[in-house]
């Protein structure tokens, strides 16, 4: 049986035949089939150097292919075992989200043959271009922008001037982390919210100091208590977990967004049948929960 590639056994450079090997795995284990053409197409090289790397592949994993004549297709075998540690199942998945989100062409996927699929559709934040090169230049450089902005908190913008050092996505919207002069404090500005941004050439103040972005709090995850013990176990089976349990890492300046996306924000009135999934460890992360936090 072929085992993944060890330190001792590395593929060749990424963008190189690596790549290709990679693809040649990828194929083989989501397709189940693979002829030279596909890597012709997808790589534009010669059938020469496509032969030349499905040799090389079979030479690395020797049981995971074998040539049928008739259908003039190599064609996984049943002991085939990905070569690469990426050819997993969250690999294929977020792949395949990401052609049916219109985020990447089908061209450049691995993906051969495409099942029907379908996603939940969500409004689409549009960034200007612009907003987003200021953004990265001054995080590049560690240096301050000038925005306009419009908060929730108040019905007219405000000017601000700010020191981006990161970018963080709620699973909804973009945010920049950065520190406020006008709060005196890092704190997350929605990028969508930017109505007009400024860079400047003055240094920015340095991310060493945003504790809650740089620490990590560690979220243990249950099924309800109050749900009976077989559908526990079925949410059990959803969320991955392993002897009732799965955690999960989160920096603290992320940590409301992570409970609101989970539906932890608030669940003191909330039905188990609706709010399935509980924290575990409520009492170790109380001192980093929002005040707005009202536990079951």
């Amino acid at each position: 049986m072929t085992t993944s590639l060890t330190q001792t056994q590395q593929a060749p450079t990424k963008w190189g035949q690596g790549r290709r090997l990679e693809f040649v795995d990828f194929r083989l284990h989501w397709d189940g089939r693979l002829n030279r053409s596909d890597l012709t197409d997808f790589f534009n090289i010669s059938v020469p150097q496509a032969s030349i790397d499905i040799a090389r592949y079979l030479e690395l994993a020797p049981g995971n292919a074998a040539y049928d004549r008739s259908s003039k297709v190599y064609l996984a075998t049943e002991k085939f075992t990905p070569l690469f540690p990426t050819n997993s199942p969250d690999r294929y998945l977020n792949e395949l989200l990401a052609q049916a989100s219109d985020i990447i062409r089908p061209e450049h996927s691995f993906i051969g043959w495409v099942p029907p699929v379908a996603t939940v559709p969500s409004p689409i934040r549009s960034i200007p271009s612009s907003t987003l090169f200021a953004l990265l230049s001054a995080i590049r450089r560690n240096t301050k922008v000038s925005i306009r902005y419009q908060s929730m908190s108040s019905i007219e913008p405000s000017e601000r001037v700010i020191s981006p050092h990161a970018l963080a996505h709620d699973g909804f919207r973009w945010h920049v982390r950065a520190y406020c002069e006008r709060r005196q404090t890092f704190i997350d500005f929605v990028v969508a919210r930017m109505l007009h941004i400024v860079g400047t050439e003055s240094p920015g103040i340095s991310d060493a100091d945003d504790a809650a972005w740089h620490h990590v709090v560690r979220l243990v995850l249950c099924a309800n208590p109050a749900l009976a013990e077989a559908h526990r176990r079925v949410i059990e089976l959803d969320y991955g977990m392993t002897a009732g349990a799965v955690e999960l890492n989160c920096r603290q300046a992320l940590l409301y967004y992570a409970l609101k996306r989970l539906g932890l924000l608030d669940v003191s009135n909330a039905k188990p049948e609706q709010q399935q999934i509980a924290l575990k460890n409520l009492d170790e992360i109380a001192e980093f929960l929002p005040r707005s936090y009202e536990p079951r």
